[in-house]
């Protein structure tokens, strides 16, 4: 029974990767002005190869004293190493680093007094390097938080791609999830429970238990990679609900608009009109 179940999963999977790989390579060939067409998987899977699929990757998540990256602090990073094709956690990581005080302490529940207990924490920031050294990508809820304490006080910069996994990640409609849903929401939809949060460690592993869970990790882990132009949505106040629905934010990256980020392909999936925004205008 239990060799029938791994082999559906894996015929599942593969059923993604060969519709996922097959619109990727349309998509390319369509840009070339040629006519797609294939005569065996091979060519599929090859084309695969050619798209850096991520191997490992790094799922990463912060804990801070405040928003603010200018005048407060990261005290905790947690991390998780995890092999996509095998679904498995390789390793997992988390430390704490000290701050005099804790404006959030009431949201992630860590103490000032706590992170200034004497603990390996050069020899924890140069594992941490090395998790990030094995992994092909960063994955973060939320990553453009996330990524901007790296690179000050103690912690290194990152210079690896980072997927998003509540704004790059489009979940299967089925899960019937927010367009931008909360790590908790994420979990309890590929049902695994949820003890505690806010905690960075703990969040890591509510993701990579939803991507054990995730057949079509593959293919959403390939599309959040596809490059992302910033937009702005053409809608009426009237009409500001549709922009909403479909993820995008007002007065965020674009002051006085309804604004997000997205591939080309789900812009031509929008039922209103947008407009392509430079990212340094």
């Amino acid at each position: 029974m239990k060799e029938e179940q791994n082999h559906q999963k894996e015929s599942e999977q593969l059923g993604f990767l060969y519709d996922t790989t097959k619109e990727i390579a349309n998509q390319k060939t369509k840009d070339l002005g040629e006519k797609s067409s294939f005569k065996s998987n091979d060519e599929l899977v090859e084309i695969l190869r050619e798209e850096s699929f991520p191997e490992n990757i790094l799922i990463l998540d912060t804990e801070t004293t405040g928003l603010d990256n200018k005048n407060d602090d990261c005290l905790e990073v947690g991390s998780i190493l995890f092999n996509v094709k095998s679904r498995s956690v390789l390793a997992q990581q988390s430390f704490l680093l000290p701050v005099e005080i804790n404006n959030a302490e009431k949201i992630n529940n860590i103490p000032a007094e706590i992170t200034r207990l004497p603990q390996p924490l050069a020899e924890a920031i140069r594992y941490f390097e090395s998790l990030v050294r094995a992994s092909d990508v960063i994955v973060a809820h939320n990553a453009e938080f996330d990524k901007k304490w790296f690179g000050l006080n103690k912690l290194p910069q990152i210079e690896k791609q980072w997927i998003c996994s509540m704004d790059d990640i489009t979940w299967p409609a089925d899960r019937q999830l927010k367009t931008r849903p909360s790590v908790r929401d994420l979990a309890l939809a590929y049902g695994v429970p949820v003890w505690n949060a806010h905690r960075a460690l703990t969040d890591c592993i509510y993701l990579a238990e939803v991507f054990k869970r995730c057949i079509e990790l593959e293919q959403l882990l390939i599309r959040a990679l596809e490059p992302k132009v910033l937009i702005r949505a053409e809608v009426s106040y009237d009409e500001r609900y549709l922009a909403k629905s479909a993820g995008f934010r007002w007065n965020d990256a674009i002051k006085g608009a309804w604004s997000r980020k997205m591939s080309r392909r789900d812009i031509q999936k929008l039922e209103f009109p947008v407009h392509e925004v430079d990212f340094h205008s």
